[in-house]
């Protein structure tokens, strides 16, 4: 079939890869790039992957917590270029719909268009805000989190947004914490929080792609389920939250860090967004 330059670069943007390698994975694959990308890493490629990002063309992120500290809001608030998405105009925008969601909770994105603004809903302030700038504008994303402790941490630039809740203890320490383990999520980009809430479906893609490196290596029987073992485990190591080397100080995972703040502090669950253009 016929693969177009466009669709090339896309795939080698998104996985890092050499431009021909992505070519042929691309046209073995038919098309199809989850297909690829899983095709260039059973051949050995180091590569790397958005993982679950939720994705939106360009904008920005909004995040903050309640003052308690229990729940955190996050939004991303879309347009159709960087240009507008730095517009102040744009930016007010979003401000002032998180603060309307901080303030109702409400459930749905539908419903957070039904808010009260200063002037209308939140629904009459996007069109209205179309009208003066003259771009798609949309609300493509909304996240709440609560917790015994949330945190909320907007990368530089407003492309990344993260929120932890944590768990076993509270305070001015622990939100500190919290904000550190939102920059590993931000860099590192975990599948989950630890091997056990890691989706099924991932862990038989990831052993696909491991027992198929395993026989091209030439490795069989008992000592191919042990490398294959082996790897799954560090896959484990390496994309689950709680397992990671702490970036700060790589002596300790995560949840050794966590426990040195607090004996019984830990990181229950997080969620992050990002806009790649």
């Amino acid at each position: 079939m016929s693969i177009s330059v466009q669709d090339v670069a896309l795939l080698r943007k998104k996985t890092g890869a050499g431009i021909m390698d992505c070519k042929k994975s691309l046209i073995e694959a038919e098309g199809d790039f989850e297909r690829a990308i899983d095709l260039l890493r059973k051949k050995g490629q180091k590569i790397f992957t958005d993982r679950a990002d939720r994705n939106a063309s360009e904008g920005a992120v909004f995040a903050s917590v309640c003052e308690a500290h229990k729940e955190a809001f996050l939004l991303v608030l879309s347009c159709e270029t960087d240009f507008v998405a730095k517009n102040t105009v744009f930016l007010e925008l979003g401000d002032a719909i998180l603060q309307a969601a901080m303030l109702h909770k409400p459930t749905s994105v539908e419903a957070l268009h039904l808010l009260p603004l200063s002037k209308g809903t939140v629904q009459e302030a996007i069109l209205s805000a179309i009208s003066a700038i003259g771009e798609k504008i949309t609300i493509s994303t909304y996240e709440t989190l609560q917790g015994e402790a949330v945190v909320a941490y907007i990368h530089a630039g407003n492309k990344l947004g993260v929120l932890v809740a944590l768990a076993g203890a509270q305070g001015e320490t622990v939100w500190h914490a919290g904000k550190d383990v939102a920059m590993q999520i931000a860099a590192m980009q975990p599948v989950a929080v630890d091997k056990d809430q890691v989706d099924n479906a991932l862990i038989e893609r990831e052993l696909i792609i491991i027992r198929e490196q395993v026989m091209q290596e030439g490795h069989s029987g008992d000592k191919a389920e042990k490398i294959t073992e082996g790897r799954l485990n560090k896959f484990f190591q390496e994309s689950t939250l709680l397992s990671q080397p702490f970036i700060k100080n790589n002596k300790l995972t995560v949840a050794q860090y966590l426990k040195e703040i607090s004996p019984n502090l830990t990181l229950v669950a997080f969620k992050r967004v990002a806009i790649h253009a």
